[in-house]
C-alpha cells in the first residue's frame, strides 16, 4: 500500500513543481515520503500532524467551520498541510517561487487519490 501512496507523493512533485511530499497518520507516524535528501520524514511527520492538531483546534475555537489546509510560509518557501478526513495528514514542501495556483490543484488531486485508497 505504501508504494501506491509513494506514487501518488511523486506524482505530485514532479507535476506541480514541489520539493518534496510526506502522508502522515493523525498520530503523526510516516506512511509514506517523498523527500530531500537530509530532511527527516519522521521529524516532519510528527510536526505535520501537531501543527494540523493545532489548526484544528484554532478554527474550531474561533468558529471558523473545519480547517482545510494550513500554510507556512518561510523565505525560502512553503510548507502546505491538507487534512484528508481524520484518516490522514498531506505534507507538501514547494520553493518560494512555486505556482500556487497549480500547487493547489495538485494537492486536491492527490488528496482524492488517497481518501480513495484509505476509504
Amino acid at each position: 500500500m505504501a508504494g501506491r501512496f509513494e506514487d501518488i507523493l511523486q506524482a505530485v512533485v514532479r507535476d506541480a513543481g514541489a520539493e518534496g511530499a510526506v502522508l502522515v497518520s493523525p498520530d503523526g507516524l510516516a506512511i509514506a515520503s517523498v523527500l530531500p535528501e537530509g530532511i527527516d520524514e519522521d521529524r516532519v511527520a510528527a510536526m505535520g500532524a501537531a501543527i494540523l492538531s493545532l489548526g484544528e483546534r484554532v478554527t474550531t475555537e474561533l468558529n471558523k467551520g473545519t480547517l482545510e489546509q494550513l500554510y507556512v510560509k518561510g523565505s525560502k518557501g512553503y510548507m502546505i498541510f491538507t487534512g484528508i478526513g481524520d484518516l490522514a495528514v498531506l505534507g507538501i514542501l514547494a520553493p518560494s517561487n512555486a505556482k500556487l495556483g497549480l500547487l493547489l490543484m495538485e494537492i486536491k488531486r492527490a488528496a482524492k487519490q488517497i481518501e480513495e485508497s484509505l476509504g
